[in-house]
């Protein structure tokens, strides 16, 4: 049952239209989004949690069961009586598709949910771009570790096994043999993520691709998909894929690369995504770009954040914009290079201390995080995933920002305990 909904004392410029913003997340990763949308909008925060954090950024807020249809669209018809409500935004991927229902019932600006669907179940995925020709690593949907074994056997080692309705790389393993795709199917058939959904065959066995791995931020307005920033992912861990930074140059080449545009047009086409904001992954294989996944959301880890900081254009501000029925400016302001670095602990433990050391900052550190206190407990894979103890971010000249970088470890510093149990 969805709590009464609390309107707040606002400053914004009353003319500004209004976002329902569903979901907000970990204030550490996303308050920069919601602060720099509500310089635009006027926003109206549906939530699960009650909101502390996000008051000074909203025009009002409702508690309910976001992933309740019902409760949604009670919750947003009194906000839709008050306000100029201009659309439905989320950068949550367990909210996309029920924010994508809920837009299709309000008549708002947004792509079809059976669209966005498509792009949250990776089988999914997989069979539309199949169906469309767009070159696919072979996949194989299975439910149990037999399946995989023989899947992988038929598709040849190495392969990759991942959570079919996962993002953030949990739950993703690479299995070099039989044995190794039975423990890699448990670590993806246990991974997990609140509100996101369960299938009978609920985990994928895919061949492995080679390269490097980077994303491509993009907004799309009326079927024209104009990517924004590249980001170059780095990964740790190995067999896992935790991701440990991401590198955006405003002046990336593969901006302008006719193939990796060619592949990002037909995606987005054969899955009928027409309309919103999308964070694609691909591998730079040595047959051309191939789909990794794509998410019906702006990226995580920063990664809008760090594209701002290089081209002086917001992603969050145009994904937004497009919520809303707008086009977007895209229009690179700056050229430079930003980068963020994740700190992990080298094994199980619990953190002692956290100390972020400015002195030893190089001349682009924009600013250094601890994200994990006395006390906090990180577990690496697969026991857990992206427990992180702290985050950098850089900007400036690429090699300078790649020196400053080179030893983040040196910058936010961890004494930890191991883990007894």
């Amino acid at each position: 049952m969805a709590a009464a909904p609390t309107p707040r004392p606002s400053a914004a410029d009353p003319e500004r239209p209004v976002l329902l913003l569903m979901g907000s997340g970990d204030r550490r990763y996303r308050e920069y989004i919601v602060e720099a949308v509500s310089q635009h909008f006027r926003l109206w925060l549906l939530d699960a949690h009650e909101p502390t954090w996000q008051l000074p950024y909203v025009e009002g807020t409702t508690l309910l069961d976001t992933k309740n249809p019902d409760e949604l669209l009670a919750a947003a018809r009194p906000v839709l009586e008050q306000f100029p409500v201009a659309g439905v935004f989320t950068y949550d991927e367990s909210l996309v598709h029920a924010a994508a229902q809920l837009a299709q019932t309000l008549h708002l600006p947004g792509s079809t949910p059976d669209a966005v669907l498509a792009c949250r179940d990776k089988a999914t995925t997989r069979s539309v771009l199949t169906a469309a020709q767009v070159p696919q690593p072979a996949c194989t949907p299975v439910s149990c570790a037999e399946e995989a074994r023989k899947a992988a056997d038929t598709i040849g080692y190495p392969v990759v096994i991942k959570a079919r309705g996962l993002a953030g790389s949990l739950g993703v393993v690479r299995a070099d043999d039989g044995h190794a795709v039975e423990v890699a199917f448990e670590a993806a058939s246990s991974a997990h993520y609140p509100g996101v959904p369960r299938y009978e065959a609920d985990v994928l066995v895919e061949e492995f691709l080679t390269g490097p791995e980077i994303s491509v931020d993009a907004v799309v307005v009326d079927g024209v998909c104009t990517p924004m920033i590249v980001a170059r992912k780095q990964v740790g861990m190995d067999p896992y894929f935790e991701e440990t930074g991401h590198t955006v140059d405003a002046a990336d080449p593969l901006l302008e690369d006719p193939e990796l545009l060619d592949q990002l047009h037909r995606v987005h086409k054969a899955l009928g995504f027409h309309h919103g904001a999308t964070h694609t992954e691909f591998k730079l294989t040595p047959n051309g770009p191939r789909l990794v996944e794509i998410n019906a959301r702006l990226g995580g880890d920063f990664i809008p954040y760090i594209g701002m900081l290089a081209t002086g254009t917001d992603p969050a501000v145009a994904a937004a914009h497009v919520a809303a029925g707008l086009t977007p400016d895209t229009t690179p302001k700056a050229q430079r290079t930003a980068a963020v670095r994740f700190l992990y602990p080298q094994a199980d433990c619990e953190a002692v201390e956290v100390s972020v050391h400015t002195d030893r900052f190089g001349p682009t550190v924009h600013s250094a995080v601890a994200t994990a206190g006395p006390g906090t407990r990180l577990a690496l894979p697969p026991r857990a995933y992206m427990n992180r103890y702290g985050y950098i971010v850089a900007v400036g000249d690429a090699e300078q920002v790649a020196a400053d970088l080179a030893a983040p470890e040196a910058l936010i510093e961890l004494r930890c305990r191991p883990l007894t149990d």
